[in-house]
């Protein structure tokens, strides 16, 4: 078996894993990742320390069936080169660790993954160029990069990131405007100290942003600006509880029936979850309607007092739906995604993705002592006369000397790098563009799909899967999507030794 790996960030890592953990089999890997950052991927660059993780290390392992490969390693880590207490939060007791930390991490597992894949005797190679076009022949595919080398191979996964930060509002080439804030530690160390900032985007991108200049030493104003105003939750004191009824086997298992569900099915399920508790949705609505209701400030001091809330329901919210989204998605009508996604897209992100409790007190000190502010309703950005800007908001109207682009990217958007790779792949009738995004993928394998039909030729891990399904994008929803992947390659293999031995026989 060859196969040829498109992209080498941290979905290629979970993969690598998943195939080296998977005895028996071998063949040729081939990565290809023109980028400098191999393993790590954009998120997890070399960075400042202020740019934490958001979520625990039982969270972030690359290991398939093992929650505590990340927490063993950084115990290792902390016996040669540092104690943790930095790591700790003080008002909850988890460790957020920096990201750039987390990168190292990757990289280590991705090297231990390659040794041990090698020692099954796989052939590996990592090509430092960028794939261009996939063309299928004969025999399988054949990969074609950018400098001009050609590779023949029975299946790729494509790992190719998401996009970059959207330019909204048409201020590239601005003086003053920063379209990408990534890496910090470069990007924004042309921010001088007393120049009024804006940070575009209320997501955890715009937090980071925000983060990374109080821990410069920024002196002047910061607004961040949306549509919405809606900031990240903050993430309570965890909680351990094993789910019953909102469980990716029991969608799984509608999934395999051809069954369909409804959101109206799936909060009563959820409701089936939580009174096993002895809790029931009110905190759930009410932090929805908070999120209308309540000033970004005051939703954020509320919350930070909530994370030793008695409550479990938040809590088991913020683990169900990470968890099952892939396999809950397409089991939904077009109509109520298409209303998830266009009307409450950023309200499940908030609950669902929180931010730390440290990372919110420090936006809040910056409250408090008039340094930062947030504002929602954006209607217009223009340049300011000689440089800077002119913003519009529901709320008035004010100046800034600096604008940087901390909108989250969309995960059903692809990379521009991307772009003439899935343009071969649409134009050689191997993949179809989703609707919402991303390309056509089967929910099982992760196989890119024409019509319906599966192709065990071709897979995506990734955001490339977003317009399929949900929650593509955190370290679980890859390794799980990963483990998928190695199952569907491995069976693959195990079928063709299997009809070649029975026609020997």
């Amino acid at each position: 078996m060859d196969v040829g790996v498109i992209g080498g960030g941290a979905s290629a890592v979970c993969l690598l894993d998943a195939l080296a953990q998977s005895d028996g089999v071998s063949g040729s890997i081939t990565i290809f990742e023109p980028g400098d950052e191999l393993w790590r991927g954009r998120p997890f660059e070399c960075d400042v320390d202020a740019l934490r993780v958001n979520a625990p290390p039982d969270e972030m392992s690359v290991r398939f069936g093992d929650p505590e490969h990340f927490q063993r390693w950084l115990a290792a880590r902390d016996l040669l080169v540092e104690s943790a207490d930095s790591d700790q939060d003080p008002f909850c007791g988890m460790r957020f660790v920096p990201r750039a930390r987390f990168g190292e991490y990757l990289e280590q597992s991705a090297h231990a993954a390659l040794l041990s894949l090698l020692e099954q005797g796989w052939q590996l190679d990592v090509v430092r160029d960028r794939v261009d076009s996939v063309l299928p022949d004969a025999h399988g595919l054949v990969l074609k990069t950018a400098g001009g080398r050609r590779l023949a191979v029975d299946s790729a996964v494509l790992c190719v990131g998401g996009g970059r930060p959207a330019d909204s509002y048409a201020l590239r080439g601005l003086p003053g405007y920063l379209p990408d804030p990534y890496p910090v530690s470069c990007n924004l160390d042309v921010v001088d100290a007393d120049a009024d900032v804006d940070v575009l985007g209320c997501g955890l991108t715009g937090v980071d942003v925000v983060l990374a200049l109080a821990a410069g030493g920024h002196r002047a104003r910061i607004r961040l600006l949306s549509r919405s105003g809606i900031l990240p939750g903050v993430r309570q004191r965890p909680l351990a509880h094993e789910l019953h009824h909102f469980t990716a086997e029991r969608f799984r298992t509608v999934a395999a029936r051809g069954g369909t569900l409804t959101v109206q099915s799936l909060i009563r399920i959820m409701q089936d979850e939580l009174r096993e508790v002895g809790e029931d949705l009110t905190q759930i609505s009410a932090e929805l309607v908070a999120m209308a209701a309540e000033s970004p400030a005051e939703r954020l001091r509320r919350n930070l007092a909530e994370v030793d809330s008695d409550s479990k329901a938040l809590r088991i919210v913020q683990r169900a739906v990470p968890e099952t989204g892939p396999d809950v998605w397409p089991l939904l009508p077009a109509a109520e995604k298409d209303e998830l996604l266009g009307s409450h897209y950023r309200e499940i992100m908030s609950l669902c993705c929180p931010m730390s409790p440290s990372s919110a007190a420090t936006l809040l000190a910056l409250i408090d002592r008039g340094q930062l502010e947030i504002l929602s309703g954006i209607e217009s950005i223009d340049p300011r006369e000689g440089n800077g800007f002119v913003v519009t908001t529901a709320g008035g109207q004010h100046e800034s000397d600096v604008m940087i682009n901390g909108i989250n990217p969309a995960t059903n958007k692809i990379s521009p790098k991307a772009e003439s790779l899935i343009a071969s792949l649409v134009a050689a009738q191997l993949a179809e563009r989703h609707p919402r995004g991303g390309l056509h993928v089967e929910r099982e394998t992760s196989r890119l799909t024409l019509g319906g039909k599966p192709d065990p030729r071709l897979y995506a891990l990734g955001d490339l899967a977003a317009g399929s399904l949900f929650f593509t994008f955190g370290i679980p929803s890859l390794v799980d999507r990963a483990q998928d992947i190695a199952c569907a390659l491995l069976s693959d293999v195990s079928m063709v030794r299997g009809d070649s031995a029975l026609q020997t026989v």
